[in-house]
């Protein structure tokens, strides 16, 4: 039988079911998954992505106003001197919601769309040089050139992409939970006494620089990856 070269799909394939197999004796349930990946679209991994740096900031925005914003209002009732001061916390979590907005901007320009790629032509498929890109496969594709010679960039892209939005979505999330309780906090000691605002409010800024940590990370997640 005819040998597949060393860089070819086939022997890369072969190699990592190898390895699978290995972790996984009965390999049938980690195939179920890793043709379940397989079949996803960079594109739409991408947009995912996307969508959960917008998505969950703003949810973590809308959390964190909603539990600072409560306590404001029922507590200037009684003291209504801390109605504006107190307006900080709520432009805090604001401010996490303008980080989704910021990042999903960024993974925005990043894409690009299925035509800026050439088709691989016949003489692609059968270059042994050329095959160590066409790894993972594409469902359906033939034996003689499994996949695409830019899948391989495309998946490390897209993953790039998904990871950096899902790393800015949850860490805004748990930032806009913190200055919310933070802010509420704030807003009902000021009320009873002046004196502890500017100290519960240092708290509130550490608080609000943990979604920077988020930004600062998925922006150097995303950086080598480009859709285009």
């Amino acid at each position: 039988s005819e040998r597949s070269p060393p860089g070819s799909c086939s022997s890369l394939d072969t190699m990592a079911h190898a390895n699978m197999n290995a972790m996984f004796p009965s390999g049938g349930f980690f195939d179920d998954w890793l043709i379940l990946f397989e079949g996803i679209s960079p594109y739409a991994l991408a947009d995912v992505g996307i969508g959960i740096s917008i998505g969950v900031s703003v949810l973590g925005a809308a959390w964190g106003i909603f539990t600072t914003g409560s306590s404001l209002v029922g507590a200037a009732i009684k003291a209504p001197r801390i109605r504006s001061k107190n307006l900080i916390s709520v432009i805090f979590c604001e401010a996490v919601a303008i980080y989704g907005v910021i990042i999903a901007i960024i993974l925005s320009t990043k894409m690009g769309t299925p035509e800026d790629y050439p088709a691989n032509t016949a003489a692609d498929c059968q270059s042994p040089a050329l095959l160590k890109a066409t790894w993972p496969r594409l469902p359906g594709d033939g034996a003689a050139c499994q996949g695409s010679l830019y899948m391989k960039n495309l998946l490390f892209a897209a993953y790039a992409i998904f990871n950096s939005g899902l790393t800015v979505g949850f860490s805004n999330l748990f930032c806009g939970i913190c200055v919310g309780i933070t802010g509420s906090g704030c807003a009902l000691a000021d009320a009873q006494n002046g004196t502890l605002f500017v100290k519960i409010l240092i708290i509130e800024i550490f608080g609000s620089a943990l979604g920077l940590f988020g930004v600062i990370v998925g922006i150097i997640m995303s950086s080598p990856a480009f859709i285009k």
